[in-house]
């Protein structure tokens, strides 16, 4: 049974950080890409940022690029996402993903489904 467990949601101040990690059981890790996707109160759920199963690869949505990074650690089955300058309208559920590609992911082609992290910045 494939589990993606994420943790590192809060509470911060516009213009701070967070470093969101996700816990990956139950599958070949090595060999799945990775995924973020958000969903914000009101708003269908969206992808914010992917990464190939060797982590050479990575995408990011435009409202994210430069601010965000995504990364991962295939000896402990984890994938990072750490999230920097955060503004109010980065509020919303954020949720691990796994998939067959990067590409994939980024397009909505999820596998497994993570129940989600809340982050919440106040301005």
């Amino acid at each position: 049974q494939v589990q993606l467990v994420e943790s590192g949601g809060g509470l911060v101040q516009a213009g701070g950080s967070l470093r969101l990690s996700c816990a990956a059981s139950g599958l070949t890790f090595r060999t799945a890409a990775m995924g973020w996707f958000r969903q914000a109160p009101g708003k269908v759920r969206e992808f914010v940022s992917a990464i190939s199963s060797s982590g050479t690869i990575t995408y990011y949505a435009d409202s994210v690029e430069g601010r965000f990074t995504i990364s991962r650690d295939n000896t402990k089955n984890t994938v990072l996402l750490q999230m920097n300058n955060l503004d109010a309208e980065d509020t919303a559920i954020y949720y691990c993903a796994s998939g067959f590609t990067a590409s994939g992911l980024r397009g909505g082609n999820a596998k497994h489904w993570g129940q989600g992290t809340q982050v919440t910045v106040s301005s």
